[in-house]
Parts: structure tokens; sequence; C-alpha cells
């Protein structure tokens, strides 16, 4: 490493041994990234086929606003998202203000009285606890009449083929399966994984609805969730598909009936997708999917780099060093409070944005508990950006995820560790 480049570090706040560590780390992981660019090339083919198909043009970068009636940027861009994710149809909205607000659209819009919602996969993310109605909330599911069931994963992470057979039955509408692990230290599922699920539900029972809930998941692998069958595709456009520009939105690609009943939900019964201007933040949309696939390519390789550092110092991680990815989460096992914490302060203190705020824990809404964040971002929550949280709960498990760069992801990771040593929680 260069002079100039460790004075650098220096100035920021990365001491030498960690540095060291850290480049030692590095050196032992060109052929995973090699790897990884790899994926990046063939996902970024895709994207930019997917554009010249659908012939986006500059007058889909410009603004509308009212009622959005012949909007031609959000109609392109929703064709390139059916056509990235190899669907017949997608709802890509700034109107869908999170990935939550996505998942709860594509359940209500396809959900009614008597039905039953399944989990084959365990408990669903916190904040789709009071969506269903696990935890009592105003307007939930259950609230409306549905019923929810869950069939938990096998103590090694699998599915439990037996239970989950058992589990469906005449009244089984839907079946939500969750790509990441959320709040859980369980594995993160790959894209065949998911796809050999979706097979034997289908062969239990053919007219059962699929969703996935994609985010963190776009572009780790060169498939998707609907390549092998699933029914509806849900994700964030702070996450992987935005590319860190956009700045708000989320999508729904699947089945042109059931994105119908999705745009119906979002706007009114009657209008559907005719409606919603896209008050000129298409360009951002766009552009944003045109380097996600790089922009994951750099988010996975901080997550190995974080793997790998962790693990050599003895915590617990999820997925470990060697192997293969699935999403862009990574989860470290602290054991206690304050090794979160840590964390999190030296995550937020490597931010190019708020770099000099102190991350809390705090009664965030949706979760059960106190949760701290950190995310010096440029669009506010966006966690493709450097960012990490967790619940301040055991095992006191810490979720890294994000770094447009690979550079930033690195000096996030390194002054994560940099804090733990200054607190005595990490030896070097």
């Amino acid at each position: 490493m260069s002079t100039e480049k460790e004075s650098i570090y220096r100035e920021i706040g990365i001491r030498k041994s960690v540095l060291d560590f850290g480049n030692q780390i590095e050196a032992g992981l060109k052929e995973r990234f090699r790897a990884i660019d790899e994926t990046a090339e063939y996902n970024q083919l895709k994207v930019i086929r997917a554009m010249q198909e659908n012939r986006v043009s500059e007058a889909c970068f410009q603004y509308a606003s009212g009622y959005g009636y012949d909007d031609l940027g959000r109609d392109t861009l929703e064709k390139v998202y059916a056509s990235v994710f190899h669907t017949e149809d997608a709802l890509v909205r700034p109107q869908i203000t999170c990935g939550t607000h996505a998942l709860s659209l594509a359940l209500a819009a396809n959900l009614r009285p008597g039905d039953e919602l399944l989990s084959p996969v365990g408990k669903p993310y916190d904040t789709l606890e009071e969506v269903i109605g696990i935890r009592p909330s105003n307007g939930s599911l259950a609230e409306y009449g549905i019923t929810y069931s869950q069939v938990d994963l096998l103590p090694d992470g699998s599915f439990d083929y037996d239970n989950i057979k058992k589990a469906i039955h005449d009244k089984t509408k839907l079946i939500t399966i969750q790509r990441s692990k959320g709040y859980q230290t369980r594995p993160s599922f790959s894209v065949s994984q998911i796809g050999e699920l979706i097979s034997f539900v289908k062969r239990i029972k053919p007219d059962v609805i699929v969703m996935v809930d994609n985010c963190y998941g776009e572009f780790v692998e060169t498939i998707e969730p609907s390549d092998l069958g699933a029914d509806l595709v849900v994700g964030s456009l702070i996450k992987n598909p935005g590319g860190g520009l956009a700045p708000i939105g989320g999508y729904i690609a699947g089945r042109k009936d059931l994105i119908e009943n999705c745009s119906y939900r979002l706007t009114s019964p009657g209008l559907g997708k005719e409606v919603g201007a896209s008050l000129g933040i298409m360009q951002s949309f766009y552009q944003g999917l045109f380097l996600a696939p790089t922009v994951t390519a750099s988010a996975l390789k901080g997550a190995i780099f974080a793997a790998n550092i962790y693990e050599k110092l003895q915590f617990p991680v999820i997925p470990d060093g060697q192997e293969d990815r699935h999403d862009i989460i990574q989860a470290v096992t602290f054991g206690k409070p304050e090794g979160v914490i840590a964390f999190c302060k030296g995550i937020q203190a490597a931010a190019p944005v708020d770099s000099y705020v102190t991350p809390e824990p705090w009664a965030m809404p949706g979760y059960d508990s106190d949760v701290i964040m950190a995310a010096g971002a440029f669009v506010q929550g966006s966690s493709i950006e450097l960012s990490a949280d967790g619940p301040i709960k055991p095992p006191y498990a810490v979720y890294f995820q994000g770094g447009l760069t690979w550079p930033h992801a690195k000096l996030g990771i390194l002054m994560s560790l940099e804090y733990l040593v200054r607190d005595g929680i990490v030896t070097l």
C-alpha cells in the first residue's frame, strides 16, 4: 500500500494494526472478487439489453405531474423491469414508499377474507408482523379475516417439507418466501433453493400464488426467483435495484393479473396503473437500475470482506467467509449489546454524510425491541449504501450491508473494527 494512501487511512482514524489486518484478509479474496465481477458483467448486459429492447429514450426522463396519464418514462420503466425479471408485467412506482409497503401492497391486493397466507420459511421480517397481524395493528390482514400460518425451518436452516405439505390446504391462497435472513441468524436462500420450494408447493397446489420477498437479493446471482416459478417478486428501490440513485420507491414484478390487482390496490379500483405521475425522478430510477449490477457487486465484496475479518476474530458470522452468497447482508454475532453498538458507531464514522453523528438504539416503529441503525447515506435509510443495524436483544447480532463502491465498503468494515478495538471488545 502506498504511503500516501496509508496516511489518509490514518487521518480518517484507522490505526496501523487494523489496516494491516484488513489488507492481509483482502489479499486472500482476489478469486472471490473476480467471480463477483463476472456475475456483475452478466447482469449489466442483461439490464442494458432490457433497456434497449424497450426503447428507452431521453423522453423517458421528462417530468410528469397530475394524474400521470401516458407517463412514457413510468410505463417504459415497468416494461424494462418485466424484461429484467422475465415476468409478464411490473409495477415500479415512487408511490411505493419502501420494501414493507411493496410487500404489504402485494399481499393485500391478492388476498381476500377467508384466505390463508403461509410462510414456509419461518417468521417473516419484523416489520411484516404488524402487516400480517402477528402483532396486532390497525389495518392488518388479520383485521380483514385473512389468516396466517407458518412452518419453521429445520435446525440446519433447511425447509421442513413434511410439515409444509401438511400446512397447505384449500384456504391456502398465497405463499410468501423471504429470500434474505432479516433479523435472524439463519442462512439466506439461493435462487435454486427457492425454485425447489416453489416446485414442491406447486405440485401440492398448482393454483397457489407464490410471492418472494426479493429484498437484498437482486443481481447477486445471474437468475432471479421469477426465473424459477415465482408468481411475484417484490423489493425496494433504495436497496439493490435502485443502485444508490433512486430516492424512493419499490417494485413488484410478476404475473399480469396479479400486478393488475396490485395497481388497483395502490391507486384505486378502476384506475390501476393508468395514474401515478413520476414527478421527474425517472432518470434516477433508470440510471440506478443501470448501475445496480456493479453497485451490488461492491456490496457483495464488502460482505465477504466483513465475514472474513470477523470470522478470523472468532465471532460467529452468517454466511461464513467461504460460502456462496445469495444476498448482500452479513450477520455478525457479538453476544453482547456493546459489540453491536460499537460496530454501528464505526460504520457511521466511515460515512460521507453525517459521519460526526453517533447512532444510538431507539424504539423504531414496526419493531418489538430497540434497534440501532447506522447509515450516513445520500438517501435516508438506503441500505444499498454502507449501513448496519440490529435489534438490541439476544443473540446481539449486527447486520451489515451495502457500499456503493468497494473502497467505501472496505473503509466501513475497517472503521467498525477500529471502534471495537477502541472499546476493548477486540484485541489484535
